[in-house]
């Protein structure tokens, strides 16, 4: 900080998933292959493994640790891999655990999805835009770096909720509140139509379609493919 008092930790001093030493054993243990993989990951890897062509980027957009590598690695998925996420301390995992298994260090990169420029074939994104502020321009950005899929999953349903709540799961001393939004999907889906894409829905395997209590809320997970109209 400086003299006069103003600093620049804001985000980082409040960003829930870098107050939780569970959370960073636990995507730990994902890029060491030491956990289970998560069911989500494993589905958003069967939905692109028909769509991606030898030689085609995936660029994991809130990658955590980055352990989505694994799923695109194990079905045998022709792609380059690409992660980013905000958390410097969740992609130093990943640098550290995932160059063993052959992903170099500087494929996954701190980086906000509001920053985000350039290119990549196909983009995923899971869980991450739920727990922002809003979907509109983080959304555009991925509309517009993506080539030719878009995979979301978030929190989805008739009419939208949104909320901002205390996080009651980080490490003791830490008073920092989450956004944890339901999108209308009707909204959403013709939000990412008005870029020229078209969308269908997939019901989420892990909850088959009905609410999941996270962090003592429901989430209504959806997955939607976006693919660019020709």
């Amino acid at each position: 900080m400086s003299q006069d008092g103003i600093g620049d930790t804001g985000w980082t001093d409040n960003a829930n998933w870098d107050h939780s030493a569970r959370l960073r054993d636990l995507y730990r243990r994902r890029c060491r292959k030491q956990a289970e993989e998560m069911t989500c990951a494993a589905q958003a890897a069967d939905l692109l493994a028909p769509l991606v062509e030898k030689g085609d980027t995936v660029l994991d957009a809130g990658c955590g640790g980055g352990s989505f590598f694994h799923s695109l690695m194990d079905r045998n998925i022709p792609a380059t891999y690409i992660g980013i996420d905000a958390s410097p301390r969740l992609t130093a995992i990943g640098k550290e655990e995932l160059p063993a298994f052959g992903l170099p260090a500087e494929n996954l990169r701190t980086l906000r999805i509001e920053d985000l420029s350039g290119a990549a074939e196909h983009v995923v994104c899971l869980n991450v835009l739920t727990h922002l502020d809003n979907y509109p321009r983080p959304l555009e950005r991925l509309l517009k770096v993506a080539r030719k899929t878009l995979i979301l999953r978030e929190s989805l349903k008739e009419g939208a909720e949104y909320l901002y709540v205390r996080d009651e799961y980080l490490d003791p001393g830490h008073d920092i509140k989450v956004h944890i939004n339901t999108y209308d999907i009707a909204a959403l889906t013709a939000f990412i139509t008005s870029y020229g894409w078209r969308v269908r829905r997939v019901e989420d395997r892990r909850t088959g379609g009905t609410p999941e209590t996270v962090i003592g809320y429901p989430h209504y997970w959806t997955f939607l493919v976006a693919e660019r109209d020709a």
